[in-house]
Order: C-alpha cells, then sequence, then structure tokens
C-alpha cells in the first residue's frame, strides 16, 4: 500500500504560517458575514424584542451589525 503525500511545504513552520493566514482571512470573513446577517434581522423585525430573539436563534450579536462592514 502506498500512502499519498499532503500538498504543502516540506517544512512544517511554513505551513503552520500559511495555515494562520487562512483561519485569519476566513474569521475576517465570517464577521462580515455576521455583521451583514444581524443587520438583515434587524430590518425585517418589527421591535427590538423580535429582533433580539431571532439574533440569539441565528446565534449572533447585535453588536456584530455595529460593525463597519468592508469587503
Amino acid at each position: 500500500m502506498t500512502w499519498a503525500r499532503q500538498a504543502g511545504s516540506s517544512r512544517p513552520a511554513e505551513d503552520k504560517s500559511w495555515l494562520a493566514g487562512v483561519k485569519a482571512e476566513e474569521r475576517e470573513r465570517m464577521e462580515v458575514r455576521d455583521g451583514l446577517a444581524a443587520r438583515t434581522v434587524a430590518g425585517h423585525c418589527k421591535d427590538a424584542q423580535e429582533c433580539a430573539e431571532l439574533l440569539a436563534m441565528l446565534g449572533l450579536d447585535a453588536s456584530s451589525g455595529r460593525r463597519s462592514v468592508t469587503g
């Protein structure tokens, strides 16, 4: 049986720094996505209580909608 080698650098330190960069970019994209989702929910709610309940159901924080949206 042969084993397939994982794609990437032969130096683990380079792989870790690359992965850290990918994770940081993903966190940033998720923050933007969550902010847009929170704003969308807030824009369709009839009152603050309904908004808070829907955001909680979706696992979103109201403060994420206040952040500057870039992207």
